[in-house]
């Protein structure tokens, strides 16, 4: 389904996730921990352009950053309301 080649951004609020990900073997980096190396990833502005420029997919639940990389044609997935609402209609309907 997916391409374990692409390098994987996990915005903050799914710290973790990126060590998850490596374990099932994809490049994964998380943005609190890239951040408490001394990467300045403060914003949401840098979050995304560190993404760009490293060729990354950003895993996001902001909203804005999802509509920035939207509007950039930068690869990511947005983990919004909506999209969690999806999921679980799509298990609801398999009851």
């Amino acid at each position: 389904m997916g391409s374990k080649s692409v390098k994987i951004l996990i915005d903050e609020m799914d710290d973790g996730w990126d060590e998850k990900l490596k374990q099932l073997g994809y490049d994964a980096y998380s943005v609190k921990k890239l951040r408490a190396e001394g990467m300045k990833l403060r914003t949401d502005y840098s979050v995304i352009n560190y993404a760009k420029e490293n060729n990354m997919l950003l895993i996001t639940r902001d909203t804005e950053s999802g509509q920035a990389c939207e509007e950039n044609d930068l690869p990511y997935i947005l983990l919004d309301n909506e999209e969690i609402f999806r999921i679980v209609v799509e298990k609801l309907t398999k009851l």
